[in-house]
């Protein structure tokens, strides 16, 4: 499972860990998670690579709402998250986008 989902008793908050397996991106160098909670930056959130070769990074995301995501490996290659809770069509181009519902 790739994401995780924390939500905070104290606060209209969710701890959202989003991981990208080493098979998504066996060869990458680094990882980005780009979306619109970070205004689609592409150098806003960059990942963690673990010892086993996953990707991973945890963001607090509002709850009671959507965000559309993709991974960006290597500054080169979108990927979208296997384990997303939905998908939905991008405005730009001809692919989909990741949604996590929080």
């Amino acid at each position: 499972m790739s994401l995780k989902k924390q939500y905070l008793k104290s606060k209209a908050l969710a701890k959202v860990t989003f991981r990208l397996p080493r098979e998504a991106a066996p060869e990458a160098g680094n990882v980005a998670l780009v979306g619109e909670f970070n205004d689609w930056n592409v150098y806003a959130t960059q990942m963690k690579k673990l010892r086993n070769g996953e990707f991973t990074v945890t963001l607090e995301l509002e709850t009671g709402r959507s965000y559309e995501y993709r991974y960006l490996i290597d500054e080169m290659r979108w990927e979208n998250d296997w384990d997303a809770d939905r998908y939905a069509r991008s405005a730009y181009g001809n692919c989909d986008n990741s949604v996590v519902d929080v």
